[in-house]
């Protein structure tokens, strides 16, 4: 009989062990730990050791990830609470961005809306914006990470040659596909924002900002 044999002939006779127990303690296997030869029954023990092992280090990272997602969830209550409470329209632009910035230790953030009301048509925010910029904005589905690859929005921020890594958040209102403004975030770090990286949390900021700045909007 070959091993193959002796497999399919034990999977079907699962008593057979019970029939012959003397030879739990007679069969001896070699251990990956050491080298060192093992009874059947502690072969089995440090199988499941090792399975022990990883589902503990499994449980580890996800209670690491959970905390993660707590603070996180902590962090943007804090930034919506700060929106909530900015006094006038005016105001909120700022709010966001600084808030971004201290709450979520984002180091640069701005922002650029386009067709604001006409009392807004000289604060910061409705700075001139390119037609490369509306389309570039107006192609997003989802936010940009990665590399700044000397995008023009950048230039919006301070210390702009600085800047290493960028999201760009396009702000549209659910169910439209023009958008009418672009989030900024910048980082001198080449890793802080990049093209692997998950998008969900962004395309949440970039959500609750436009439904906060669409009353500047004309």
């Amino acid at each position: 009989m070959d091993s193959n044999a002796v497999a399919d002939y034990l999977l079907a006779n699962p008593k057979f062990f019970e029939e012959h127990a003397e030879l739990l303690s007679q069969v001896r296997l070699s251990s990956v730990l050491g080298g060192r030869t093992l009874s059947l029954q502690e072969r089995q023990m440090d199988v499941l050791r090792e399975k022990l092992k990883v589902m503990e280090l499994r449980m580890a990272e996800l209670m690491r990830i959970g905390q993660e997602n707590d603070r996180i969830t902590h962090h943007f209550q804090a930034w919506t609470r700060d929106l909530l409470l900015a006094r006038n329209d005016v105001d909120l632009p700022h709010t966001l961005a600084t808030g971004l910035q201290n709450i979520f230790g984002v180091p640069h953030v701005t922002l650029r809306l386009w067709g604001v009301a006409e009392e807004f048509a000289h604060a910061w925010f409705a700075a001139a914006v390119s037609d490369d910029v509306r389309l570039f904005t107006n192609s997003l589905s989802a936010p940009f990470c990665g590399p700044n690859n000397d995008f023009e929005a950048v230039t919006w921020l301070e210390d702009a040659p600085a800047i290493q890594s960028v999201a760009l958040l396009p702000l549209r209102l659910d169910g439209t596909s023009e958008a009418f403004g672009l989030l900024v975030l910048g980082s001198p770090d080449a890793d802080r924002f990049t093209a692997d990286m998950g998008t969900d949390f962004l395309s949440n900021i970039a959500q609750t900002a436009a439904a906060a700045l669409a009353g500047l909007i004309d």
